[in-house]
């Protein structure tokens, strides 16, 4: 795989450059994992040496690619899924989308509650297609990425996990969102099942549809949804059509079904960090891990087989929020190593929550090998593919937030120093209120080295150096008053700008100041 992709580098500004133009647009890959934290992987993101979470796991695919293209060190996402996936369909930020928590029911909120603060209104009925505007209630209409890319000559195909829009709203479904081709994408943001054997969870609330000729097979939903990528990456080359494809699995999601191709290896292996064996549950997890990088390893297989597609296809690798940390699922100290060195996980406001393993490889384009400290989110990744795809005068009915990245990836470093990532979470998630550890209704900003959390329900600014403090373990609020009030009037009037919706106290029945107004 590695000499085909690193032969068609060699010859990349020389020939790639004359294939791309014969055949005008690139193919694109768009690879997206499901809770996966930035750790849960054995290629090194973190000063580029490896962790004990690094060694606990086993993805090989991810180090090849790693060594095929460059693997960005500052990459985000919110730290809820349906958010995430609504920003790289959209370009808008979640402050401004508003669908600020996750969706699965029609007209039905799913924050947990409160006896402190009122959560607002936000769009609990995901996004919908562009014709659907003003007829949903909280729901935001938007011009999708994959329906730009088909207007554009793209054949788009969805495989995996939608979770973008509500049960029964057209948004459900990723048809009407641009895609010509649906595999098993619905309104449920885990499957009912991984098993075949269980076909995939048919009857239950989180059933995983459109894969029913594998149903009573002994086949794991990670590898079905692989091989039904691959058989439509041909059909399109056989239409000799440009495709894009949005890889988006529920791996590693919860339920920890067993792999067994995998599992065996890691039940009650000695792991450096948990100073004990795998228990079961961590065990299937790292078998999930690895379920999932050989579906990514299956797909450079196939590019590898087919040099004249793998010289012409685009590779975006990244998760939607960060590892599962809580401990009545995961093994090891609740919200504390699941994600180390960062604190907390999916959910929080800190890094652990919010910080995503990234890399891309573009041929001729990208340098192998290669690491990047460019700050990306999400919503950067609509602007990016589509400036990826040469399609550079379209219209949106949505405002777009995103920035593309693609001149970073094309000189390989930072280029925009200045570059400020936000997150807007009114909205409370999970079993665990924890504010200590980042949960509840937050706002924040990274900028620069500096990371501001503002907790709405505690109106507390803490503030975090995360260039010498990743942990997130020394709050510098007190010692900085001039860097808070720098960041907090940056992210208020962020907020201001997209009328982003707010918690109010229940006691009093006021809506609760931005950032800037407490100092």
């Amino acid at each position: 795989m590695q000499k085909i992709f690193i032969t068609a580098i060699s010859c990349g500004l020389l020939v790639t450059s004359d294939l791309m133009a014969s055949q005008k647009q690139p193919n694109i890959i768009m690879f997206l994992v499901d809770d996966m934290g930035w750790q849960d992987t054995s290629v090194p993101f973190y000063n580029n040496e490896q962790t004990p979470l690094n060694k606990r796991f086993n993805t090989p695919n991810m180090v090849r690619m790693a060594e095929m293209g460059v693997k960005f060190t500052q990459a985000y996402a919110c730290a809820i899924s349906s958010p995430t996936r609504c920003s790289l369909m959209s370009g808008m930020n979640a402050s401004r989308h508003r669908v600020t928590n996750w969706t699965l029911e029609l007209n039905q909120k799913t924050d947990s509650k409160s006896n402190v603060i009122e959560l607002p209104e936000w769009n609990f009925n995901g996004i919908q297609p562009a014709n659907e505007k003003g007829k949903i209630n909280n729901a935001t209409a938007i011009t999708p990425m994959p329906q730009i890319l088909k207007d554009n000559g793209y054949r788009t195909i969805h495989c995996g996990k939608a979770h973008f829009g509500a049960r029964t709203t057209p948004g459900a479904d990723p048809s009407t969102m641009g895609f010509d081709v649906n595999i098993a994408g619905g309104p449920n943001g885990a499957p009912g099942s991984y098993l075949g054997t269980k076909n995939f969870g048919e009857g239950t609330r989180f059933a995983v549809q459109g894969l029913e000729k594998y149903y009573g097979q002994d086949i794991f939903l990670t590898e079905a949804l692989t091989i039904e990528a691959i058989r439509e990456m041909k059909e399109s080359v056989k239409m000799n059509k440009p495709f894009y494809l949005y890889m988006s699995h529920y791996a590693v999601h919860s339920p920890y079904d067993e792999d067994k191709r995998f599992a065996g290896k890691y039940r009650g292996k000695y792991d450096e960090q948990l100073k004990a064996g795998m228990n079961e549950n961590e065990a299937r997890y790292a078998a999930l891990v690895e379920g999932m990088d050989k579906s990514l390893g299956d797909i450079i297989d196939y590019l590898e087989q087919n040099p004249e597609v793998a010289a012409n296809t685009i590779l975006l690798f990244m998760s939607d929020n960060g590892g599962q940390g809580l401990n009545n699922i995961r093994q090891g100290v609740e919200n504390r190593d699941q994600n180390y060195p960062a604190r907390a996980g999916k959910g929080s406001a800190f890094m652990g929550g919010v910080r995503e393993p990234m890399m891309v490889y573009w041929p001729g384009v990208t340098r192998p090998g290669t690491e990047c400290e460019q700050k990306v989110i999400i919503e950067d990744f609509f602007p990016t593919i589509l400036e990826m795809a040469g399609v550079r005068k379209y219209e949106t009915i949505q405002e777009i937030d995103g920035k593309s990245f693609v001149k970073s990836l094309k000189k390989g470093k930072i280029t925009d120093k200045d570059k400020a990532v936000v997150w807007h979470f009114p909205n409370l998630w999970g079993e665990t209120q924890n504010k200590e550890e980042g949960y509840g209704a937050y706002s924040a900003i990274l900028k620069g080295d500096y990371h501001l959390i503002y907790t709405w329900e505690t109106g507390v600014l803490r503030l975090f150096n995360i260039k010498d403090d990743i942990g997130e373990q020394n709050n510098l609020a007190i010692k900085m008053p001039e860097k808070v009030k720098e960041l907090a009037t940056e992210l208020s009037d962020y907020l201001r700008e997209r009328d982003a919706q707010r918690p109010s106290m229940k006691a009093t029945g006021k809506i609760i100041p931005f950032p800037d107004e407490i100092l």
